[in-house]
């Protein structure tokens, strides 16, 4: 797996919020921004005062009601983990839970935040479940997830390095991925350069346009201010359409 930014780019990007980074690589990408890279289904960020997270996918599927998995292949954590080894981050884990909508175990405790944690990861997005919330962030590993469970189950890694699904968007290995209490933003393979710039670029267009337009309108007629509103959205266009081609959201 290759990196295509540098680290100093991605704590940059790491800087801004999820939505920052979408106007940003709404405003690149080929794909369709009204549909594609986002997650479609809810998501819940159990540690958001951790603040956005960064990095590349890694992807594993795990099954936790079926035991089978660990009589079939008992060597799998040591190969997996011998994977993700040699990727290089920093590194998000995606894991999609193969009994949902059930959950009957987590593939995430302290111990695996921990390990994770020394192996490059910063943290996982996972339509499964988690727990030993409070050890996890005590580790630093930052965790979207479902929900909470109390178990493990059976829990065992079955396939990694594949496409997985979860919260409706498929993730391929090596994604770059950028998330928050919001949800996540899978960028597309070939779409990572040129993201940095695009979104400061578009975070800066609303500062000088449509925030300072709605924040200094205080003591204004109605006609007056609907004017001011008017007049910043399309300056907020006009240098959007400058830039990129587009228009943007305003």
């Amino acid at each position: 797996m290759k990196t295509p930014l540098p680290h100093s780019e991605l704590l940059q990007l790491k800087r801004w919020n999820t939505p920052t980074i979408y106007n940003g690589w709404e405003q690149v990408t080929k794909h369709d921004p009204c549909a594609d890279a986002f997650n479609l289904e809810e998501t819940r960020d159990f540690m958001p005062q951790m603040g956005p997270m960064v990095g590349y996918a890694i992807t594993v599927k795990i099954e936790p009601s079926n035991p089978a998995h660990r009589e079939a292949h008992p060597d799998a954590w040591n190969d997996y983990r011998r994977h993700v080894a040699n990727l290089p981050g920093p590194k998000i884990a995606v894991v999609q839970d193969l009994d949902k909508p059930r959950v009957i175990g987590s593939f995430w405790g302290e111990v695996n935040a921990n390990t994770h944690r020394a192996l490059g990861c910063v943290g996982t997005i996972t339509d499964g479940a988690i727990r030993d919330l409070d050890e996890m962030t005590n580790a630093g590993f930052k965790a979207l997830a479902r929900r909470l469970c109390v178990g493990h189950a059976a829990v065992h890694p079955v396939d990694w390095n594949c496409e997985v699904e979860v919260f409706g968007r498929i993730i391929q290995p090596g994604q770059l991925i950028h998330a928050d209490k919001h949800g996540f933003l899978a960028i597309p393979q070939g779409e990572e350069t040129g993201l940095l710039e695009a979104s400061s670029f578009m975070d800066s267009n609303e500062c000088e346009t449509v925030i300072p337009a709605a924040r200094g309108a205080a003591g204004l007629e109605s006609e007056a201010l609907l004017e001011r509103l008017s007049e910043a959205g399309k300056a907020f266009g006009a240098a959007a359409k400058e830039r990129f081609g587009g228009r943007g959201e305003w």
